[in-house]
């Protein structure tokens, strides 16, 4: 792994086409902007984790697996990891 060290505005190059940049810097948490070619799946690790499991719950659930968690336990654990970003938007 390679560990860099960035300032706020500051960019990493990854490969040709992946720049990523330092947009701000708050207590504990870094806000970083990522521009990629559309094919490049860009994903939060702790989501595709949610998304993993919650699947895994409800076809445990559909399957009636003993002990598992039901299908609505699983899409509220989801939300919950995805914030704001797993509601449907208003219109």
């Amino acid at each position: 792994m390679l560990v860099l060290t960035r300032k706020v505005g500051e960019r990493i190059l990854v490969g040709d086409d992946i720049v990523i940049t330092v947009l701000d810097s708050r207590g504990d948490g870094v806000r970083i902007g990522i521009d990629a070619p559309r094919g490049v799946k860009i994903q939060r690790e702790e989501v595709v984790r949610a998304v993993i499991e919650a699947n895994a719950e409800a076809a445990a659930a559909a399957a009636g697996g003993a002990g598992s968690v039901g299908a609505d336990d699983a899409e509220a654990r989801l939300r919950a990891v995805l914030g704001d970003r797993g509601r449907p938007a208003d219109d």
